[in-house]
């Protein structure tokens, strides 16, 4: 986004966190574009056929944020890093219903061999991907939230830097600590759970 808009943006943000509802409108108008790549990409890490639109995030991120009562928007990058949580909770949230489901409810039919392909782990690769975050967080919760920005809010290493007040040498060095110790844990658990 260029930063005309990146300065309208936040502008329109303070605006609305002072009570001015019209400055919304404008915000949804430039925030998504951006919203829809941020949820592209999110689905674009989930298994084929998946049954959640990046459409559908965004529309639902929308409905979620309206709710936030009254909050003191700093910045652009503030903006999408909570967009980012609220993103990340609504993955988490399906991909949970869906791992709970009973055993072929809703569930469409489709051709064994195309079956075969689609393995029930790729289901819960979102989720034990929120349970190594969380414990990651319990152990350095800025590598945690450099993961949950730059993964579930697509939000470049600068703009990490700014919400989170460090560099973004810092940024970079947590996110490639945090890809490691997460890409670690998660294969563990791939281990215990075959």
């Amino acid at each position: 986004m260029p930063t005309d808009s990146s300065q309208e943006l936040t502008g329109l943000l303070r605006r609305w966190s002072g009570g001015d509802e019209r400055a919304l409108e404008r915000i949804i108008e430039l925030a998504y574009p951006e919203l829809r790549r941020i949820a592209q990409r999110c689905l674009g890490r989930e298994r084929p056929l998946h049954t959640l639109q990046a459409t559908a995030v965004v529309h639902e991120a929308y409905l979620r944020l309206v709710d936030i009562p009254q909050v003191p928007w700093q910045d652009r990058a503030h903006f999408f890093a909570i967009v980012a949580k609220v993103m990340r909770r609504i993955l988490i949230e399906h991909a949970r219903s869906a791992h709970c489901a009973k055993r072929g409810a809703g569930v469409l039919p489709v051709p064994l061999k195309e079956g075969l392909t689609m393995s029930a782990k790729l289901d819960s690769e979102i989720v034990r991907l929120d349970e190594a975050l969380e414990d990651l967080a319990k152990l350095d919760a800025r590598k945690a939230q450099v993961v949950e920005l730059r993964y579930f809010g697509g939000l470049t290493s600068t703009e990490i830097a700014s919400v989170l007040g460090v560099s973004p040498q810092s940024v970079n060095r947590d996110w490639s600590l945090a890809k490691a110790w997460l890409t670690r844990e998660m294969s563990r658990d791939g281990d215990m759970k075959a």
